[in-house]
């Protein structure tokens, strides 16, 4: 028996509400279709049943199995990219379905970071890679690069962070000198998710070497293939959590780039580069969710099974409110992130709402891994339960795809400059 099929019936109610985008309805009421609705269209619903089969049966059995080796989970990234939960995103004159958006996105990604966000990570990062030139890239670009990703199970890879330069994106030191026709790269990356396993990367590097000139103007994106002469990946890194990610550091040394690649323009790079984060950040939260929403789970079946002082754990109010905690944590979380990806979708600026939700479900991601542990007791301080792994795959959510501290920096720098100009 599946692991969602083994929840006791007292907990039912609940689970399914906090683990589901789709509220829960009575069937004597017409559901709402027009103004402000929390009800998702048939088609939403059928993916997103489609997402929630697919991490039952191919990523759950085998999420311990690549937490322990660390391989990249090739077999699962195929299969989700034959039934169409990859790429979702990819415009139509490219071969993509150019009709599904963030929202849509975000609730595969949430499903699937029920099962394992490490997996999660290796099937959703190539969206991070391809973004840039889902946005800036022109038609023949995104031809050549997205149509590729379409053809055959690959995935891509976004290059912008530097052993140096992290959230301090102005600070990057990879350059790339022009020549001719042809841009050469020199530089290093590291951090990079689907670094060795990616067919071609998103760039940023600097192509203005006056200091002053500002960061707006100083950077241009370039796609650049994996195999060309000069791009070396390193090692995999050995994380503490989310060990089935691939992510390793990258040199760039006399890579010859095609100007054809440069995505926009010549110092465009920056304003791509930023773009792509109201995009990215929500399906991040989605993740986070996802994970927090998993914890309850294993928490609520586990409080239900153990027993102290003659009753299951449970009812002792200290665990009770943890769970309480626990499910207000996941449906605010959600409702951040699904704010966030209608907005964008709809060509509203998004960028606070992005901020928002990431914090906000990558805070409760790891507050609700930490309490589902301290419910297990010393069981959740074991390998062989749960939620020791969920506490560990946790923690990235509050660095990567911007820090909790740099998501603060954004929120407050929004806020204050909406309330001067309320104020001028």
């Amino acid at each position: 028996m599946n692991p969602i099929a083994q929840i006791s019936r007292a907990t039912r109610p609940i689970f399914r509400s906090v683990t589901t985008s789709a509220p829960l309805a009575s069937a004597a009421k017409p559901i709402p279709t027009t103004g402000f609705c929390f009800e998702l269209s048939d088609e939403q619903k059928a993916l997103q049943e489609l997402a929630r089969k697919f991490t039952r049966e191919e990523i759950m059995p085998m999420s311990a199995h690549y937490d322990k080796t660390g391989e990249y989970p090739w077999p699962i990234v195929k299969k989700a990219w034959e039934i169409g939960l990859m790429n979702s995103h990819v415009p139509v004159h490219c071969g993509g379905l150019g009709n599904i958006g963030v929202f849509d996105e975000c609730m595969i990604a949430e499903e699937m970071a029920f099962g394992c966000t490490g997996i999660t990570t290796a099937v959703g990062g190539t969206n991070l890679g391809q973004t840039p030139v889902v946005i800036a890239g022109n038609k023949e670009q995104q031809k050549k690069y997205l149509g590729r990703l379409i053809e055959e199970p690959l995935v891509a890879a976004y290059g912008v962070t530097e052993p140096g330069a992290g959230s301090d994106v102005a600070g990057i030191k990879t350059k790339a000198e022009k020549k001719g026709d042809e841009w050469i790269l020199n530089g290093q990356k590291m951090w990079i998710t689907n670094g060795g396993v990616a067919n071609w990367y998103f760039v940023l590097a600097r192509t203005n070497p006056d200091p002053k000139c500002p960061a707006s103007k100083a950077f241009t994106g370039f796609i650049v293939e994996r195999e060309w002469a000069g791009v070396t990946p390193g090692r995999k890194e050995q994380n503490m959590g989310q060990r089935a990610s691939d992510t390793r550091g990258i040199t760039f040394e006399d890579v010859r780039i095609p100007k054809e690649n440069v995505l926009l323009g010549e110092g465009a790079g920056f304003k791509i580069a930023m773009g792509v984060f109201d995009k990215t950040r929500p399906p991040v939260a989605a993740g986070a969710t996802g994970l927090a929403a998993r914890a309850l789970y294993e928490a609520t079946k586990y409080a239900l099974e153990r027993k102290t002082f003659g009753v299951p754990i449970a009812y002792h109010q200290g665990v009770a409110f943890l769970l309480a905690d626990m499910a207000t944590g996941v449906e605010t979380a959600r409702l951040a992130y699904q704010r966030s990806a209608w907005m964008v979708d709809h060509g509203q600026k998004n960028t606070t709402i992005a901020s928002v939700a990431k914090l906000h479900a990558s805070e409760i991601a790891n507050k609700a891994a930490s309490d589902a542990v301290q419910i297990f007791g010393g069981n959740g301080f074991n390998t062989e339960y749960p939620v020791e792994k969920l506490m560990r795959d946790a923690k990235i959510y509050q660095i990567y795809e911007g820090t909790s501290q740099i998501q603060r920096v954004i929120i407050s720098r929004e806020l204050l400059d909406a309330a001067k100009q309320t104020n001028a």
